[in-house]
């Protein structure tokens, strides 16, 4: 069967219902139902039994089958394919744009206009990545929420790196915790800042997106991005990139401490201190934890305690110290 071909034609789903409706039949009582010569029917039975949708009973007698175990991995294997052939889309479209912009100078940046436009360019981004993307993440999206990249989820379960740096106020935003987390259970280095200057996805070093308005001025009209290629322009965006992660706090859920450890802090309390260091407030942690502020504050008491400490300040300082985040 071709991957451009129907599972089942037309006829063939209407004798596989009608088989189906008598539970047993002749070819030629499934041909009168439908209104076909007998032949007709035997080689529409004969076409579903091949495909593993019907079996004969006897030597004219046939019963349907599930169709499950014989269309679903037909099926399973056409979204593969497809999704192979998106993803070597991707890689060709970003091949041509790099050949390209290497020679013709006016090609080193592509505007993209538009949300919906910008969010495939984004994911087309994801899709051709080989081994690593950086992230620059502000509050305040301008073409798609954190929470609707899936192709991050993707990209990391086919080894690419993630280092993504959150603003702080986007880590306040309902649901973000838990959308990290994620993130970081698959691989994904996350760091945050209290503020970013912008917004940045670099894709092998090689191709950059970079939104050209802020999102959070009350901007009017459509949002557009600059699409860069290799460049003195691409360079300074990753010495950007890699100042800002050098001073940014890590966002940590599992700090690889055995259970049987007590005197050292769980995974819950690692992830709430990383996010006590980056200045996330403790009504929004406890929000997004789905816990009470209390707790959240129960938890910091016993951290300083296990830190030998009286104030938040140095807790945090006894964290770093300690290697806790």
């Amino acid at each position: 069967m071709r991957d451009g071909e129907a599972l089942l034609g037309p006829e063939e789903e209407w004798a596989y219902r009608v088989l189906v409706r008598l539970g047993t039949a002749r070819a030629d009582q499934v041909a009168e139902r439908m209104s076909l010569r007998p032949d007709d029917g035997q080689r529409l039975l004969k076409g579903l039994s091949d495909k593993g949708l019907v079996a004969a009973d006897g030597a004219d007698v046939y019963r349907p089958l599930p169709p499950e175990p014989a269309l679903g991995t037909e099926l399973l294997r056409r979204q593969e394919s497809l999704e192979e052939s998106r993803r070597a889309l991707a890689a060709l479209s970003e091949e041509y744009l790099t050949s390209a912009r290497r020679r013709h100078a006016d090609q080193l940046v592509e505007i993209v206009v538009g949300a919906a436009a910008l969010r495939e360019r984004i994911r087309r981004l994801q899709d051709s990545a080989k081994s690593e993307m950086l992230w620059l993440c502000r509050a305040n999206a301008v073409a798609m929420e954190s929470a609707e990249n899936t192709e991050e989820f993707d990209a990391l379960d086919r080894g690419v790196h993630y280092q993504v740096i959150y603003e702080r106020a986007l880590l306040m935003e309902p649901g973000m915790q838990a959308n990290v987390a994620e993130g970081i259970r698959r691989g994904e280095e996350a760091r945050s800042l209290r503020t970013l200057p912008v917004r940045l996805a670099v894709a092998d070093r090689t191709t950059a997106i970079c939104p050209l308005v802020r999102g959070d001025e009350g901007d009017v009209g459509e949002p557009s991005a600059a699409v860069i290629g290799r460049s003195q322009l691409l360079d300074a965006l990753i010495a950007l990139f890699e100042s800002h992660w050098d001073i940014a706090t890590p966002v940590r859920i599992d700090g690889g401490v055995p259970d049987e450890e007590p005197d050292l802090p769980d995974e819950s309390e690692r992830f709430v201190l990383s996010l006590l260091v980056a200045g996330v407030p403790d009504k929004s942690i406890a929000s997004q934890m789905g816990v009470s502020r209390r707790t959240v504050q129960r938890r910091l008491d016993r951290l300083m305690a296990l830190a030998g400490v009286d104030t938040r300040p140095g807790l945090a300082f006894q964290a770093a110290r300690r290697g806790w985040l």
